[in-house]
């Protein structure tokens, strides 16, 4: 059977009934002899690797963003360790429970290249973060560099950091099409003064897909002195880079995004050196101040989910970084350029399409965010999120590896039909 029969055979079984765990190996293997950017375009291989999904048939998801849903092969996976734990019950939890989360956090620090001593599993980036935030040895003054775009959550922590302690938040804007790098890299050091202690930036703002040259900004803050926390929500199992090549000080993100974790699953790093300067959110006596575990006594927890990390990175892995990255600016790029020369349609997203991959936003003219969210879904059953702060007005679209062209196709119909 040559590849293109094999495919097409597949495909046409992920219609009927869900590809096999083995199916999906053989379906990469076919395809593996072809430069990824061919790939990306191999509407036969993605409509393969979507047959090994459970996806809802009533509108097209086209917000993978907030959760992106598990093959069933990480979700049968999760299930038969929910059965796994239920069935080994306390004895589960006080024997095995903290080596298989560690083995679990030393997993996610191999596929962000780091070391598995600076990184440990938590619920999402938001607790990532805000332990940062808050954990810190703030005194009245103290200065902290954020943006608008960045995430809601953490500016709130900040806020109230700010009201607790007596600290300064400096907020500023990410230009959606720089000039270059040295643009943004210079925005943020013009705010920096002596008093600043600690910045924070994202790896590829959630609101417009952007991405920032995060090792510009972190050499740069360093040379200053300043210490820089990175909001990488978006990128892990999205774009391909290694943790210590940005030279950041702190790094969180969400595992339950694009890497298809079950809900619930997060990471942080923390620079070896700065550990035990952090103030954990809830106190651990046993553990020594360089031990990153002291950052991560919650209590007890949904083991299940540490247990199925593993499967995903295998699945990940399955696919191909290269792969997956090449597939997702494959689809942003194919509708946004249908869409942007449109006179009614508004782009937050950087026109540079090396400054983003999968996350796109647009926006109609003369349309609130909420209008255009409820016509996409109401009306074309497609199904997005409406965003409207820090001067985004539009809707973020979020393909996954699922989604087809003839899907992107039914967005960029819709969009016309706006007009």
């Amino acid at each position: 059977m040559n590849k293109r029969t094999f495919l097409k055979s597949t495909s046409l079984l992920g219609l009927g009934s869900l590809v096999s765990y083995s199916s999906i190996g053989k379906i990469v293997k076919s395809v593996a002899h072809l430069p990824v950017e061919a790939v990306a375009q191999d509407e036969e291989f993605w409509a393969s690797i979507r047959g090994g999904y459970k996806l809802k048939p009533d509108y097209i998801n086209l917000e993978n963003g907030y959760y992106s849903i598990m093959p069933q092969e990480i979700l049968e996976h999760y299930l038969d360790h929910v059965r796994e734990v239920n069935m080994q019950g306390s004895y589960y939890m006080r024997t095995v429970q903290f080596d298989n989360k560690n083995a679990a956090a030393a997993k996610v620090a191999e596929l962000a290249g780091c070391g598995a001593d600076e990184v440990v599993i938590t619920r999402n980036t938001t607790e990532s973060l805000d332990m940062i935030i808050s954990g810190m040895d703030w005194k009245p003054g103290d200065e902290a560099i954020m943006a608008e775009q960045d995430y809601g959550a953490m500016l709130d922590m900040f806020k109230q950091v700010s009201k607790r302690y007596g600290t300064v938040n400096k907020v500023l804007s990410v230009p959606m099409d720089p000039e270059s790098d040295d643009e943004i890299v210079e925005m943020y050091a013009n705010a920096i003064t002596p008093k600043t202690k600690l910045l924070m930036v994202c790896h590829m703002i959630n609101i417009t897909g952007q991405i920032l040259p995060v090792r510009k900004i972190c050499d740069m803050a360093h040379a200053k002195g300043v210490l820089v926390m990175v909001d990488g929500a978006h990128a892990i199992a999205h774009i391909q880079f290694s943790i210590p090549d940005l030279h950041c000080d702190y790094y969180g993100a969400s595992l339950h995004k694009w890497l298809s974790v079950p809900l619930g699953a997060g990471m942080l790093y923390v620079k070896k050196e700065h550990i035990g300067r952090v103030w954990p959110i809830f106190a651990d006596s046993t553990k020594k101040d360089d031990d990153i575990a002291r950052l991560n006594h919650t209590g007890t927890l949904p083991v299940a989910t540490d247990l199925t990390i593993a499967n995903a990175i295998d699945f990940y892995h399955k696919i191909g970084a290269e792969r997956k990255e090449a597939r997702l600016r494959y689809l942003q790029n194919y509708w946004v350029a249908k869409v942007h020369h449109m006179p009614h349609v508004i782009m937050n997203t950087p026109s540079d399409t090396h400054r983003s991959c999968g996350i796109a936003n647009v926006g109609i003219k003369g349309m609130k965010p909420g209008d255009f969210q409820k016509t996409l879904l109401d009306k074309y059953k497609i199904y997005t999120v409406a965003i409207d702060s820090a001067g985004v007005r539009g809707c973020r679209i979020t393909p996954n590896v699922f989604t087809t062209i003839p899907e992107l196709d039914a967005l960029v119909n819709a969009i016309k039909d706006l007009g």
